[in-house]
């Protein structure tokens, strides 16, 4: 029985958290523009019949580069004032993977996590010995002030005068949760990838280190599933998300979408935490699971239109898509 070949798609996320239709015309535009952008050239990849990681690593770069999302050149500042980013990357076909974790002189944190994978033995490094690692291999360092938004900046001032005050974060889920971003993708050989990028929280303290970077946590790919997370990552951590998504969907046969909304929208929340995911499974079909105010978040197919969505009441057009007919029905007796 031959297999039909299998249509490529990419799924993304700039992050879940508190987004309310308040932020100013220019500011959706420039984040629409972005998600799109990320679509068009991750696709891009798959079109040219390159790999799932590909397609991420691609994706995920130019969300780094704009300072709209909390990852890469928008990073949020630490409590000291500096920019710890992390980030992974994993392919579901041969279950290898990379990671950074607090680097401040990376330029594009996902690429370095790809490099971990594919030119050290290791899985995880972290600080500067993944920036002497970078080095090592040829790859630039920026300086710090690289990632200076006075945006960010702002942001810490904020927090700290909260601290000060011991008063709570009034704007807590956007101070700790928002815009993260990652990727998920199928090629047409049938291969899943996931990654993730982040500034972190703003305000963290302790060199912290959250979910996107731990391979089963927040971000997590095999060969019939692939997870990027957002949200608060302690408890990604706790719940293993990633990992227990596509073990549902892999060892359990449960639904995507049903495996993705049980530990994204049931076992969080019931822990305490909230936030969002991207999944993707082997067949293609694609869940998008959050429960705060909103997600960026955008999805590109066969059709070759970008979708993308940023408020909760908004269509994402994930409720409608065609469900792919398995492989087998298309074989040619």
């Amino acid at each position: 029985m031959s297999h039909a070949a299998v249509s490529p798609v990419l799924v993304i996320h700039g992050g879940a958290g508190v987004i309310k239709r308040e932020m100013t015309p220019a500011r959706e535009q420039a984040v629409r523009a972005a998600m799109s952008q990320a679509l068009h050239d991750g696709y891009a990849q798959l079109k040219a019949g390159k790999s799932a990681l590909d397609a991420v690593a691609v994706a995920i770069a130019v969300l780094e580069d704009d300072a709209n999302f909390n990852a890469g050149r928008g990073a949020v500042f630490t409590h000291d004032g500096t920019n710890e980013l992390d980030a992974a990357i994993m392919d579901g076909y041969t279950l290898r993977a990379g990671s950074v974790a607090g680097v401040r002189r990376i330029r594009n944190p996902i690429l370095l996590a790809r490099a971990v994978m594919e030119q050290s033995p290791h899985v995880m490094l972290s600080g500067d010995g993944a920036e002497a690692f970078a080095q090592s291999i040829g790859m630039p360092l920026v300086d710090p002030s690289y990632f200076r938004t006075d945006e960010r900046w702002q942001q810490l001032q904020k927090a700290l005068k909260e601290d000060a005050a011991k008063k709570p974060h009034a704007d807590v889920e956007t101070a700790r949760h928002f815009g993260t971003v990652g990727a998920v993708a199928l090629d047409a050989q049938g291969h899943l990838a996931a990654g993730t990028s982040t500034g972190g929280m703003t305000d963290k303290r302790w060199g912290r280190i959250g979910d996107s970077p731990i391979i089963g946590a927040g971000t997590y790919a095999n060969s019939g599933c692939a997870v990027s997370g957002t949200g608060w990552g302690e408890f990604y951590m706790r719940t293993v998300a990633a990992h227990a998504i596509c073990m549902k969907v892999t060892e359990m046969r449960v639904p995507l979408k049903r495996a993705a909304a049980e530990v994204i929208n049931q076992d969080i929340p019931s822990m305490g935490g909230n936030g969002g995911a991207i999944a993707l499974d082997a067949g293609g079909h694609i869940s998008i699971p959050f429960n705060t105010d909103g997600m960026y978040r955008g999805w590109m197919g066969a059709d070759g239109v970008a979708h993308v969505a940023l408020y909760g009441d908004e269509d994402d057009g994930t409720a409608e898509l065609p469900v792919p007919a398995p492989a087998e029905s298309s074989a040619q007796p």
